[in-house]
């Protein structure tokens, strides 16, 4: 048989300030076919783990188009346009193809378009007719629309947060696309809208459990697949918040059954998942007090979640490290800031330099306001780079700064959420010996930090991703959601 495979993938925060332009997929990934060869071991990952599976089997692959940007807001229409079409004119170049295996996002939103996955798969129902499956694998902040269930035989999305699982869900979709191709099964799906915005960690219970119990649910007769997508809580799109679907072999009813079985069990779940989020200062005391118990080890490993580039954020807040100065806390690291021309001022000076330096807070009020520092350069990479989650990001060039009372800062010229502990210590900084660790993440942190941490704590602060779900300025989407509403399952 011969498969078709491609990957595109941004995250729309529809209240960031900036747009998703093509610079954007080309600081992070733009290959025309070649990924899984060029970048094996970075963003063509994915595709050459695909690639080796199918060709394994005996299978013809015909790759297309990878493109994965950092969230940001809407993509620029000429852009979405143009990486859509590219994967449309080389779907048309391959035909015939028994069966086409994608890796979106799920939360894609163009200028003029709020569903760019499902405009995508639809666009490709078109070109292969009704009988050539077509899967969609969906990070696990997706958006389940109609237009993508109506396009697509299946639709898979990871089931871990941090996302540990993209190549575990891409083997599950791809052994259904052949199964599907060769008539041994005909997928079909219900779907639950659970009307719920939220962020859920799954490493933490009950979010495990329910991972478990999804999992369970699989093993059941008929049942093919189950998947909850989050939503993307920053997203305002008609079909956004989160939905619970289940794949079963030409059993509608079944499928029907388990969702909306499995949809109750999640909301029943609603008050007990949310993670604990702490403001700035309670965040602090707590991390002084854990750093001062001495039957413990490693660092307190803190998320700064509003100002999260994987969800949209600049990346270049300075809340966290202003309120460490001017509480005078010390022994900490702070990083990744975005902050480019502070970089650049001190690839200048180089490494030794001891300089007058404002750092952070240039992309807008949301950033707070610069930090004016005495600083000592320490170290300084051309083309640093971070790795974790079965990829590697690049950071592009980076320094490592040390100010007063050992606060040291790490800075980016890509904008990126740290995830990778290498964010740090491919500069040269240790970690083990620290108080604090302050990451520019929301929760992707937590598969490489966690094991090092003597705890891991979640601080709020101003910032683009406010997380008090109950003032979103929704203007696009459904009003009618939890925690908005205590029961917006009921009567409107």
């Amino acid at each position: 048989m011969k498969f078709f495979i491609a990957h595109l993938a941004t995250e729309t925060n529809t209240f960031a300030p900036a747009p998703t332009g093509r610079a954007a997929f080309e600081d992070q990934a733009l290959f025309h076919g070649d990924a899984s060869r060029r970048d094996p071991q970075g963003h063509g990952a994915f595709l050459r783990f695909l690639r080796d599976l199918m060709e394994a089997d005996g299978h013809e692959v015909v790759e297309s188009l990878c493109a994965v940007a950092q969230p940001s807001g809407r993509t620029v229409q000429a852009v979405w346009e143009s990486l859509r079409d590219e994967i449309l004119s080389d779907l048309s170049a391959a035909l015939p193809v028994d069966g086409v295996q994608l890796l979106l996002h799920g939360a894609m939103a163009a200028e003029g378009c709020d569903d760019c996955e499902g405009e995508l798969a639809a666009r490709i129902r078109e070109i292969v007719g009704p009988e050539i499956p077509i899967g969609l694998e969906l990070d696990l902040h997706c958006h389940f629309t109609a237009l993508m269930q109506r396009s697509a035989d299946a639709i898979v999305a990871f089931k871990e947060y941090p996302h540990i699982d993209a190549e575990p869900r891409g083997l599950e979709l791809y052994r259904l696309l052949a199964d599907t191709a060769q008539g041994r099964v005909r997928p079909v799906t219900a779907v639950f809208d659970c009307r719920m915005v939220g962020l859920w960690h799954t490493t933490r219970e009950p979010m495990a459990g329910f991972v478990a119990r999804m999992q369970q649910v699989e093993r059941e007769p008929g049942v093919l697949s189950v998947s909850l997508g989050h939503g993307f809580p920053w997203g305002d799109v008609p079909e956004a918040g989160a939905k619970l679907w289940v794949v079963t072999d030409d059993d509608p009813a079944l499928a029907q059954r388990w969702a909306t079985q499995l949809g109750h069990e999640f909301w029943a779940l609603r008050h007990a998942i949310a993670p604990e989020l702490l403001d700035l200062d309670t965040a602090l005391d707590r991390a002084l007090a854990l750093a001062a118990d001495e039957r413990l080890q490693g660092p307190v490993v803190l998320a700064d979640i509003a100002d999260n580039p994987g969800g949209g954020a600049p990346g270049d807040s300075t809340f966290v490290l202003r309120r460490l100065i001017e509480r005078d806390i010390g022994d900490c690291v702070v990083g990744a800031l975005w902050d480019l021309g502070a970089v650049q001022i001190c690839r200048e000076a180089g490494v030794g330099a001891t300089l007058d330096l404002r750092v952070g807070g240039k992309s807008g009020p949301a950033s707070g306001d610069p930090v004016d520092l005495r600083v000592t350069v320490r170290a300084l990479v051309d083309a640093h780079s971070q790795s974790a989650l079965g990829t590697r990001e690049r950071l592009g060039p980076s320094v490592w700064l040390e100010a007063q009372d050992g606060r040291h800062i790490v800075l980016c010229s890509v904008r990126t959420q740290t995830y990778g502990t290498n964010a740090f210590t491919g500069l040269g900084l240790t970690l083990q010996d620290k108080a604090l660790v302050v990451v520019k993440s929301t929760q992707h942190f937590h598969a490489e930090f966690a094991p090092l941490a003597r705890a891991v704590l979640y601080a709020t602060t101003p910032g683009t991703m406010d997380c008090d779900f109950t003032r979103t300025p929704y203007r696009h989407r459904s009003l009618n959601y939890w925690p908005r509403l205590e029961d917006p399952h009921g009567p409107a």
